[in-house]
């Protein structure tokens, strides 16, 4: 990759989130604001290799996305209060970096409107606040991208059409909104701890440090909230894995591989004790808490052979009563596996192959467990099919590593 075919993708990573949420504030149009950014990273892959990448790279993206908007309205020529009113702005220098936080935030809460069904408000927040693709967004799903194209398509028209502010909802409102803002983080966050198509870095810092930013933001909004602290806390343990996580050589390292002296004994401590505040709470926990719980079992252990086993299946056990996902099954089962032995967990998993026959890590498992069970050719036929399904280029070295090992 050439140095400008970097700065874009650099820029892309860093400023297309805020040049929507900026546009839409401007303009009050969603679908204005994320093509006129759109059209303007265009520009940018046309011009930076010519004219050499400016100085300010989001200041050009935010001046050329203003431009394009205009032109647009020009053309469609329906909305004359806002053409007066763009015009006049036309030559302002973009609002300083300061603000973005509370532009992310507005649109944020404008994409989680209860008006919209509640994977329609991710999808879309994923996209325009996110900056996360189509395919990123459909695979997060593990559902076809042109549905989530469609998906997200009647989104914003809706917003359009049903006149949905453009504003941070009052304080009573904010309840109403909050799972789908919860939710919309942590997908983001996923994306970045494990990115899942095969043309970006394996790991995003830059989505894992904007998640946690923003969860930051929003318990101090709300700091009572539990699932608020639980999702932090479950970012911080996490994240606090990352340097870990991928070798030097590029590949994938299983976190009973991982040099746990590697990991951030600050973000570990901080996130252990949202835990146990929220413990001391004796509030039945959610979602969030309970996978923020896991995370403390396993990076409380000095070593894999010290992880209580017994406590995480119990706690998958908790999370499954409330969260039926077949994703929440592969994941118990992996830790059954541990508790009981592979051919138990094979089972489990074996269960769950009509729902999520098109994830990877579906296969990637049931090839774990065949390998210990010594099927090697069951094994090497599973482990190709995670491979194939897989996008995420150290995902897919760690697969064909362990397929090679095998007899």
């Amino acid at each position: 990759m050439s140095d400008v075919e970097e700065a874009i993708t650099q820029a892309h990573r860093n400023e297309w989130a805020r040049v929507v949420a900026s546009l839409a504030k401007r303009f009050g149009d969603l679908d204005i604001a994320e093509e006129s950014a759109a059209e303007a990273f265009a520009a940018a892959v046309e011009r930076w290799p010519a004219d050499g990448v400016p100085p300010n790279p989001g200041a050009w993206l935010t001046t050329t996305a203003n431009r394009k908007a205009i032109d647009r309205i020009r053309r469609e020529n329906k909305r004359d209060d806002k053409q007066k009113e763009a015009q006049m702005s036309y030559d302002e220098p973009p609002e300083p970096l300061g603000v973005i936080d509370d532009e992310r935030l507005r649109l944020i809460f404008t994409c989680c409107h209860p008006a919209l069904a509640m994977e329609t408000r991710v999808a879309l927040t994923l996209r325009l606040v996110g900056g996360l693709t189509v395919p990123e967004i459909a695979r997060a799903f593990l559902v076809q991208e042109t549905a989530m194209g469609q998906r997200i398509t009647r989104a914003k028209a809706k917003i359009k059409a049903a006149r949905i502010p453009y504003r941070v909802p009052a304080a009573e409102d904010l309840p109403s909104r909050m799972s789908g803002v919860l939710a919309v983080l942590f997908l983001v966050f996923n994306e970045g701890y494990l990115a899942t198509g095969p043309d970006t870095d394996p790991v995003r810092q830059d989505l894992t440090a904007e998640a946690i930013r923003l969860t930051r933001l929003i318990r101090a909004l709300l700091p009572e909230d539990g699932e608020v602290a639980g999702l932090l806390a479950l970012m911080l343990l996490t994240e606090a894995r990352r340097t870990a996580r991928v070798s030097q050589t590029g590949e994938l390292v299983a976190l009973d591989e991982q040099d746990r002296g590697a990991w951030d004994t600050a973000m570990i401590a901080e996130g252990h004790d949202l835990v146990r505040e929220r413990l001391a709470t004796r509030v039945p926990p959610g979602r969030y808490q309970i996978l923020a719980a896991i995370n403390a079992v396993h990076t409380s252990a000095r070593d894999i052979r010290d992880t209580d086993w017994s406590q995480v299946v119990a706690l998958y056990d908790q999370l499954a009563r409330i969260d039926r996902s077949p994703i929440v099954a592969l994941n118990r089962a992996i830790a059954v596996a541990e508790l009981d032995g592979p051919d138990v967990a094979l089972a489990i998993v074996d269960g769950l192959g009509d729902k999520l026959s098109a994830y990877h890590l579906f296969h990637a498992t049931r090839a774990d467990l065949l390998r210990r069970q010594g099927r090697s050719e069951e094994s090497r036929a599973a482990y190709d099919a995670a491979i194939e399904l897989a996008g995420n280029t150290a995902e897919v070295a760690y697969l064909t590593r362990r397929r090679a090992q095998l007899c």
